[in-house]
């Protein structure tokens, strides 16, 4: 059975690293199921995470299904790890404070499975006091992350706050499951 894995995507101009990082987990042999924020949307469209991962993208909490079933707790239940990447001040902010006022952070707090973020954003942003006591709380509860890293930002400058490299977070997802089958298996002998 496939491994589902819930990817959010958040408002970055490294939304293109997701389709990436998409197309390699799929390519791994997990199920992909693609959570994208409105702010997202100005960024890329539904229509390549559909393409990449063949299911159906969730955009809204109040899009009609074809049938009945809270989408943003569906989503929790099948989820045996959530990545959000890009994941922005906004929704670290968002999941810390408890928030849950679209469709990924619904699902986020709804969902007992694990949570890897992949923070990107400005590099003043990221080492705002604010952001990292929003880290550092998030770190406590067991939430994990990768990156950011140092690199080339949309602003111009170069600094931290660079999305991970591909290959090292879709490996943070591998371990983590791996890690998680590990206590699922000792917690039954």
């Amino acid at each position: 059975m496939k491994n589902n894995i819930v990817l959010g995507v958040t408002g970055s101009i490294a939304c293109y690293k997701a389709c990436e990082i998409a197309n390699l987990l799929a390519k791994s042999g997990f199920l992909v199921s693609v959570v994208m924020t409105k702010e997202a949307l100005e960024f890329i469209t539904p229509l390549t995470f559909r393409h990449i991962t063949k299911n159906p993208v969730i955009t809204d909490m109040f899009n009609t299904p074809d049938e009945f079933s809270p989408v943003h707790t569906s989503l929790a239940d099948r989820a045996d790890l959530i990545l959000i990447a890009p994941a922005t001040a906004n929704i670290i902010g968002k999941i810390a404070s408890g928030i849950c006022d679209d469709i990924l952070s619904a699902t986020v707090i709804s969902s007992e499975a694990p949570v890897i973020l992949a923070p990107a954003m400005n590099e003043k942003m990221y080492e705002n006091k604010i952001v990292q006591e929003n880290i550092k709380k998030l770190k406590s509860l067991g939430y994990k992350f990768v990156g950011p890293i140092k690199g080339a930002l949309a602003c111009g400058h170069t600094g931290i706050g660079h999305i991970a490299k591909i290959e090292e977070i879709v490996d943070e997802v591998k371990k983590a499951l791996l890690d998680t089958k590990a206590k699922n298996l000792k917690r039954r002998t």
